[in-house]
């Protein structure tokens, strides 16, 4: 175990401790005496020293110490002892061997050796190392607390420190913590990573010098393990800029695993809207913990490994063996329960695989308990079969879980038994299944009874009864004699393996049937075994009548969706008899729609119309329908939505096996992204439409036994049986060419009917002879040389590429924004890139603490790239307050909604990047005029509300006026009467004024005061404050004049211009010189209610009068032209987003402390 470092003294203890292993910083020591033969005296009087001490105050046998070159003190790092004491210094370790010391001097040569290189100073050295080996202790510390206690002390210091650190909300939960170092350059800083639900986050406090470092998951575009100069395994993240290693970690698998399922929950739960929506836990983050992401992790493999609904819930794995007649013994196995299903996986991969729907189980029972069979259960199902499970622990809790469950399944589901066809009844239940090969089909279909099938029949449009190639049956080039005595030797061989493996959903799954799959299943068992396999069969058994009622609902109805599906129904398997007429196309039409119809969110797809109909030529239509429905949501998750993203995380995963399997063509195909669209339609449709049919069902018969695996082999078997052509290709068009070439001369030997080119081949026209691949000896060659994929393996890869993938969407959405704005705006490009990196962050920071509102919906990629990332009032101000040039003190927070309620076009409440960046646009890159226009229209309607929330302002108050006659002092004492030019200046510029462009409203009084508010504000704090605000002062004079001279033209003949001045003089003494002066003074009520109907209605000033008098100002004009620099905000932006969004919701939460106390 690692110990606290301490300084030891060699001098006097070499004649105690023998060097067995050292290097330039560490040597490994053991005590005299232990490990010894036979005999020296020294040794044994040593060893017998140890012997009579006290038990706590012995000496572990071993110990590492760290050597500082040039001194004679070291420090013991790490003794070979276990804990047995509460003082970890002297401890014995009666139980110490050199394995585990050994463990420890391996750990320090891989993850430290070559890093102390680095330093140059040797007190860095040890300054180093006893950090490294302190913060070791402490997790090891906590990890044993861990399993002690549900929230250790030691986790709980963890999250004070986290939060003291990195100041995030309470909202930002962690989940877990490790020591590592985080290298900078070739240095490492030692220090602690903290994972929480959002944020990878580092800090270091070392040599003086405090490091904190904030990744937020979704930035990361790379998590991979890799290896550096200095150490053989290290951690790289990889963000949009910035590349960063994290090593040193005590047990890297486990952080890196942790890592993994954190990005990957993080993306899909805020950048996969599709896939959001149909996993409730995605819904929940702050409900996530290390356990929950652990038992996450195995529920998502239990579920790709059995090919299970996505809503199946796994409840408990429990070791055990089962009784497996074919090889009369017991294979030893684990044995997964979950809400509706019992399913058994062997240890040995591929032995025996079993699926036991609960709604196929009869009983479960407990059985005595004997040497022989230890704790055995017995599972009897509908078929007469029974399965012995023993050596099962806790076995009354699991049973008694077992039956709750399947009372529920039957609750909901009631069984309709139908044993008519029943022969033996008293075969032995696991000894023999001898009884199963006398069970016909008809049993398998689990139909509900027959007087409800007739009444669905009687409401519900006519389905097809049957398959349609049991119709449409074409007769091949070969006899008839030998087409069918191959088929009767497939149906031979399938008969046998059903006596001996049973022929249910609940079959033993084996290596046999495996090959059996991959020589071809014969077509009159092809629909049926297909329906097992994938196990729709259970779900065709679990909703009597539904496809009919989706049927009934779902035609006739136009919609988008019906219009893509009538587009493509004649291009389905045209060559085929069965859809060249209208039987088959009605009923292909019924179940694309039905399909559509029952889940929305995918509706239809291409490639949806080539795969049901292969499914409509082998299984009757409501067969298909559940067909389709398996594999769409069970078997290629992902696939059909509205970005294929599964389909395309598969590209991904198909590239990296590629480049393992193929390194050659790898090398030489630089870029496989050529390879992966090429093989895009592999998967969207098994190959059904670049091989011709007879050859492409027996991928589609691998497919429905071994899923996505068999799609993966198959695709590197083609790619190698082409390596040499493709090679030699030129380009992409000539490797298409050698593939097409190729996958259109597959054939299969066994085929009973004629063959049927694919319809997508590119060359069937060859002048050439090609040569002629039987598609059973490709698959053979596919299992052989890459079915090694495990589906773990597969599972890890999706997991590790979907994030590739998703931010490669994110990439792209954003060269599009940034595409379309660029050419609009006077910003740099990088800067606009940056504004966008905040605008998105806004946006994502409010997912991860807020709770959702219905203002501002989540991200949504299935809008328009603009409209993807839209942000509410909130978020606005937010970002005006960090990028906005216009900063106002108090006033910037009321400024910043004025300005998103006027960017609020179609007022929905959000606004969109573009919007966002062509304000700034104007604040920091616009003319004097464009400012100013922007300005006044923050000022007027829609803007300013009479709700604003600057209600305690003047525009509350009677409203303002001059009376002093409109002169200027000058500084020599002159005044000189400025009303000629300024109705001059008036007439000139309406004469000038564009008479295409749309005329603004003027401004009133109350609106004009709120600008000049604004601008005084905006000159806070500005080098030539006390200039600006004289000439503001000036100007507004000059304005409230002009609004009068306005007001005296504008006013009827009943109320004279003499009259209007009486009254005005009456208003403000002469004395009273300030702008915004107080207007009750001297009147009474009557007479200022009088005054503000008067003036209200009529004072008004237009754009060009502000924008005339502002130009008079040189001062004024310098402000708004001078030159301002958005790269240092930008700066600040990035540094501040996040504790400015901390610091608002803290101040939002006060009030409810608040409350709650009172």
């Amino acid at each position: 175990m690692w110990l606290k470092p301490e300084e030891v003294l060699l001098k006097n203890a070499l004649k105690l401790w023998v060097t067995q292993k050292s290097s330039c910083y560490f040597i490994l020591q053991r005590r005299r005496g232990h490990g010894e033969g036979g005999g020296r005296l020294t040794g044994r009087l040593v060893g017998a020293l140890d012997a009579v001490l006290d038990s706590n105050a012995r000496v572990a046998p071993f110990r590492i110490l760290l050597q500082v070159p040039g001194s004679q003190v070291y420090s013991p790092i790490a003794c070979g002892e276990l804990l047995s004491g509460s003082d970890v210094y002297w401890a014995i370790a009666t139980g110490a061997t050199l394995e585990e010391i050994n463990q420890h001097w391996d750990w320090l040569e891989q993850n430290l050796l070559h890093t102390l290189s680095v330093f140059d100073n040797k007190d860095d050295i040890a300054s180093f190392v006893k950090g490294k080996v302190k913060a070791l202790i402490a997790e090891e510390t906590s990890s044993r607390l861990a399993e002690q206690e549900e929230e250790p002390e030691k986790f709980r210091e963890a999250l004070v420190k986290f939060e003291a650190r990195f100041n995030f909300p309470e909202a930002e939960k962690l989940v877990t913590y490790y020591s590592c170092c985080c290298w900078k350059g070739r240095v490492p800083r030692q220090g602690w990573l903290y994972l929480s639900i959002n944020h990878l986050c580092f800090y270091s406090f070392f040599l003086g010098k405090e490091l904190k470092l904030i990744v937020p998951w979704v930035d990361i575009q790379k998590l991979e393990r890799t290896s550096n100069v200095f150490l053989t395994d290290t951690i790289r993240i990889t963000t949009q800029n910035k590349e960063r290693d994290f090593s040193m970690f005590l047990n890297l698998d486990e952080v890196f695993k942790i890592m993994e399922q954190l990005a990957d929950v993080t993306l899909r739960r805020l950048l996969d809207n599709e896939v959001f929506d149909l996993d409730p836990d995605l819904q929940e983050p702050s409900q996530i913990t290390k356990r929950d992401l652990e038992a996450r992790a195995q529920n998502e493999f239990f579920r790709a490994f059995f090919r299970l609904p996505r809503q199946e819930k796994l409840h408990a794995v429990v070791d055990c063996s089962l009784w497996t007649p074919f090889s009369r013994c017991h294979t030893v196995g684990r044995m997964f329960t979950s809400d509706r299903y019992i399913c058994f996986a062997s240890k040995e991969d591929g032995c025996c695989n079993v699926i036991l729907p609960l709604r196929e189980v009869v009983s479960i029972e407990k059985m005595e308990d004997t040497s022989l069979l230890p704790n055995p259960v017995i599972v009897s199902i509908r078929s007469k079969m029974a399965f012995q499970f023993i050596e099962l622990k806790d076995r009354d809790s699991l049973v008694g879980s077992l039956l709750v469950r399947l009372q529920r399944v039957h609750a909901n589901h009631p069984v309709h038994y139908d044993t008519s066809q029943d022969e033996d009844m008293t075969s032995p239940v696991f000894h023999s299944t001898s009884m199963c090969g006398d069970h016909k089909f008809g049993d398998l279909e689990m139909v509900s009874s027959q007087n409800s099938e007739e009444s669905e029949k009687e409401k519900s449009p006519r389905l097809h009864p049957e398959a349609l190639i049991s119709v449409f049956q074409q007769s091949g080039s070969q006899s008839p004699d030998l087409r069918m005595s191959r088929e009767q030797i497939k149906i031979s061989l399938w008969n046998d393996h059903f006596v001996e493996y049973g022929r249910t959903v609940c079959m033993f799954r084996t290596e046999k049937i495996r090959k059996l799959v991959a020589m071809g299943i014969p077509e009159s068992l092809r629909g049926k075994l297909w329906l097992l396999f994938s196990d729709a069969v259970t779900d065709l058994a679990s909703h009597p009548g539904y496809y009919g009622n989706l049927v009934e609902e779902s035609m006739g109805k136009c919609c988008l969706v019906t219009e893509e599906i009538e587009r493509d129904l004649h291009r389905s398997l045209p060559e085929h008899p069965a859809f060249q007429n209208e039987t088959g196309i009605a009923a292909l039409r019924r179940v694309l729609t039905a399909y559509a119809h029952r889940n929305p969110k995918i509706g239809y797809c291409q490639s949806m119309n080539i795969l049901t109909s292969v499914l409509l030529l082998y299984a009757k239509e409501e067969e298909a329908f559940w067909l389709l429905v398996a594999v769409c949501e069970r078997m290629l998750p992902d696939y059909f939505n509205h970005r294929v993203i599964g389909a395309q995380v598969d590209q991904s995963v198909f590239e990296e096996l590629i480049k393992e399997h193929l390194p050659e063509l790898a090398e030489h195909m630089n870029d496989l992204s050529a390879l992966a669209s090429i093989s895009l339609s592999w998967f969207l449709t098994l190959f059904l439409s670049i091989m011709p049919l007879e050859s492409a069902v027996s991928v589609v018969d691998c497919f429905f036994y071994d899923g996505i695996k068999a799609i993966f082999q198959l695709g590197l078997a083609v790619l190698e049986a082409n390596a040499e052509g493709l090679c030699s290709s030129k380009d992409d068009g000539q490797a298409l060419m050698v593939l097409s070439r190729f996958l259109d001369h597959i054939k299969n030997e066994d085929s009973p009917g004629p063959s049927v080119g694919s319809h997508h081949a590119f060359f069937s026209d060859d002048q050439e002879p090609y040569p002629v691949t039987d598609i059973a000896d490709l698959i053979r060659d596919s299992y052989e040389k890459f079915g090694d994929q495990s589906v773990e393996q597969i599972e890890h890869l999706r997991c590790k590429h979907r994030i590739r993938v998703l931010q490669g969407h994110e990439d792209t959405t954003k060269q599009n924004v940034l595409r379309v704005v660029t050419p609009e705006v006077s910003i740099l490009p990088e800067d606009l890139e940056e504004l966008y990196d905040l605008f998105k962050r806004e946006h994502m920071m409010s997912c991860y603490w807020e709770q959702p509102r219905p203002v501002a919906p989540r991200h949504d990629p299935s809008r328009p790239y603009a409209e993807q990332y839209r942000i509410d009032v909130r978020q606005f101000t937010h970002l005006f307050q960090l990028v906005s040039p216009w900063t106002c003190g108090a006033h910037t927070e009321i400024l910043a909604e004025r300005t998103f309620r006027l960017l609020d076009d179609n007022m929905d409440h959000l606004i969109e990047f573009r919007a966002f960046v062509s304000c700034l646009d104007v604040m920091y890159n616009g003319e004097m005029n464009e400012k100013i226009k922007l300005l006044y229209r923050l000022h007027i309607p829609p803007a300013l509300t009479e709700n604003d929330r600057d209600s305690q302002s003047p525009l509350k108050n009677p409203l303002l006026s001059t009376s002093r006659p409109l002169v200027f002092g000058k500084s020599n004492g002159d005044a000189i009467d400025y009303q000629k030019q300024l109705k001059q200046m008036i007439k000139d510029l309406a004469k000038e004024k564009d008479k295409t462009e749309k005329e603004l409203p003027k401004m009133s009084q109350r609106e004009f005061i709120q600008f000049c508010k604004t601008l005084y504000s905006m000159f806070h704090e500005d080098p030539e404050e006390n200039e600006l605000y004289q000439a503001i002062a000036t100007v507004t004079t000059l304005l409230l004049q002009i609004g009068e001279v306005g007001q005296r033209s504008s006013s009827s003949g009943s109320c004279s211009q003499e009259g209007g001045e009486e009254l005005r003089a009456s208003a403000l003494s002469p004395d009273q010189d300030s702008v915004f002066a107080d207007n009750n003074a001297g009147k009474t009520p009557q007479d200022s209610r009088t005054f503000t109907e008067e003036v209200e209605g009529d004072w008004t000033v237009s754009l060009e009068h502000i924008l005339a008098s502002l130009l008079t100002e040189q001062s004024l004009v310098n402000f708004f032209e001078k030159p301002l620099d958005i790269k240092s905000k930008l700066e600040n932006a990035k540094i501040n987003q996040y504790s400015l969004k901390t610091f608002e919701m803290s101040r939002q939460s006060q009030p409810e402390l608040k409350l709650n106390n009172v």
